[in-house]
């Protein structure tokens, strides 16, 4: 199937009224503390690394970007992705539907080369099902009725937990929100169509959850996808001279020497605790909390 710009208009048209109007109605999140590695060794408990081989690196014409995936919500995209990662299928390709109060859309190799990414469409991995016992989020709201948390540092939506005694595998679904900075999947109209593009959030747009599949979130460089260059507004395209993915790789595929260390802020701590109690007695939505840190060591 064709990833043209024509093929993923559904995830913009279909979405675009209900992203500006999130957009706009919903406040922005404050912005984190900047830390650095003093910090990190000042409170190692605090903060635990990021596992290299769950960090892509995409290096723009604005920046660099470091994700980190969570392959436990989307383990077939999370694989799928990493391939197209290591094996250098992005690198050239451009950010070719930007919506500036929406989304950074990326990813077309068929435009690049004609072909596409060689590898099979992926399908729809919208929810995931989770063990709370095995899984535990730090919440918003009482343990048991909680519908959205934190967990590792990722914003989560879940069914509520009481409902695990009621099922036959003692799990409930979960879910990656399109909150700021994740990291999203774009397809058709089919769901089980995606293959190789992706999409950067810029701002919330809770209408695509449980509809499109997330499996990550920019841990550093937010700064950059808020500043790829957006198309026109209401469909971002098309867009003169548009950014471009110049390199895609995971961490992985560098010499040891030369790996960039993540440092991400501990979510499950009493000072995020607090962040969370405070969330519930303002009825704060998930993506308006703020975003947990990172620290990237070179």
């Amino acid at each position: 199937m064709r990833f043209s710009t024509f093929a993923v208009s559904t995830l913009v048209l279909a979405g675009m009224a209900g992203a500006t109007a999130c957009a706009q109605g919903a406040s922005e999140a404050p912005e984190p503390p900047v830390y650095t590695m003093d910090d990190v060794e000042a409170s190692p408990d605090a903060w635990r690394e990021a596992d290299a081989e769950n960090l892509m690196v995409m290096e723009t014409t604005k920046g660099r970007i470091i994700i980190e995936m969570l392959p436990q919500v989307a383990p077939a995209h999370a694989d799928q992705f990493r391939t197209i990662a290591s094996e250098g299928k992005w690198d050239g390709t451009v950010f070719h539907r930007v919506i500036d109060d929406f989304m950074a859309q990326g990813g077309d190799i068929t435009a690049l080369n004609g072909e596409g990414s060689g590898l099979p469409n992926i399908n729809g991995e919208f929810v995931f099902r989770a063990n709370p016992g095995e899984m535990p989020m730090n919440v918003i709201g009482p343990m048991d009725s909680a519908t959205q948390g934190l967990y590792m540092g990722f914003p989560m939506g879940t069914q509520a937990q009481f409902l695990a005694e009621l099922t036959g595998d003692a799990a409930v679904e979960r879910w990656i929100p399109h909150c700021p900075g994740v990291v999203s999947t774009a397809r058709t109209s089919d769901p089980n169509s995606a293959n190789s593009q992706f999409f950067l959030m810029r701002h919330q747009a809770d209408h695509l959850d449980k509809q499109y599949t997330a499996w990550g979130r920019v841990v550093d460089g937010f700064d950059v996808v808020r500043a790829i260059k957006h198309g026109p507004a209401g469909t971002g395209v098309p867009i003169a001279n548009p950014d471009v993915l110049q390199r895609a790789y995971m961490v992985t595929d560098l010499p040891e020497s030369e790996r960039p260390q993540v440092f991400v802020q501990r979510s499950d701590t009493e000072e995020w605790t607090a962040r969370l109690a405070e969330a519930d007695q303002t009825d704060t939505d998930i993506c308006d909390v703020m975003r947990v840190p990172a620290v990237v060591a070179e």
